[in-house]
């Protein structure tokens, strides 16, 4: 009697019909002649979902941390840095042709944030901006030159049509407000032709403090009226003799 199984009848690591699984067995594969491995469907669900799993799971997680990122409300706001204006005034004192303004005693809470000087050194006009943040956080700018005030009270102002006037510190400025661009604007020509703008998107009371504040500002060491002649010194009293 031979020792072969019969041709037919099943082998040991062959599935048994109506039973469970094994672990692991191994069936020729007719393309490749290479054992083909069956597992159970827990073993195959491990093997296929481990770091693939992981890592859909964390994909997941961080497209809904950006989707909240992106429609949580922000505050888009910029930190002006704080600028130390004086060489500019020094300059405007010393080199312009007219004798500029800038502000003297303002409250607190107004923080210079810009400074430009344009034309010194020229022939052509000279103009000085002096930006500051207001202490209800807006702008507020004070803008002057002795260009042609027909030319630049209207660009400074980003208007030509006034409003009105408004009574500034017993001076008259006058009003003006551009719809689009939300900026208001207080205008003076001083009588010696320089043009005084203080504009911005602060609101009129704001400017008007700004607009009090601005004082002459003659050159170093002199003054806008002339010095008095000084008094004839008084004769020294006499000591009688003894």
């Amino acid at each position: 009697m031979s020792d072969s199984t019969p041709t037919g009848a099943p082998s040991d690591t062959a599935a048994r019909p109506g039973g469970p699984a094994p672990e692991a067995a191994q069936a020729p594969d007719r393309m490749s002649g290479r054992g083909v491995v069956y597992v159970k469907p827990g073993v195959y669900k491990r093997l296929t979902t481990g770091m693939g799993g992981f890592a859909l799971a964390m994909g997941v997680c961080l497209a809904l941390v950006g989707v909240v990122f992106l429609l949580s409300p922000r505050e888009q706001k910029e930190i002006l840095p704080t600028v130390d204006y004086t060489s500019q005034l020094w300059a405007m004192r010393n080199q312009a042709p007219f004798t500029p303004v800038a502000p003297e005693g303002l409250p607190a809470g107004w923080r210079p944030t810009s400074s430009r000087l344009n034309g010194l050194g020229g022939d052509g006009p000279v103009a000085w901006h002096l930006g500051f943040v207001t202490p209800s956080d807006q702008y507020a700018a004070l803008e002057q030159s002795n260009e042609k005030a027909s030319a630049y009270v209207p660009r400074m102002t980003n208007n030509k049509n006034p409003l009105g006037t408004q009574e500034v510190a017993g001076e008259t400025w006058t009003k003006y407000y551009r719809k689009d661009k939300k900026a208001n604007s207080l205008a003076r020509t001083l009588p010696n032709g320089v043009s005084v703008v203080v504009t911005g998107n602060a609101p009129y009371d704001e400017l008007a403090v700004l607009a009090a504040a601005l004082k002459p500002q003659p050159k170093q060491g002199a003054s806008l009226a002339p010095a008095a002649p000084a008094a004839p010194a008084a004769p020294a009293a006499s000591t009688p003799a003894n």
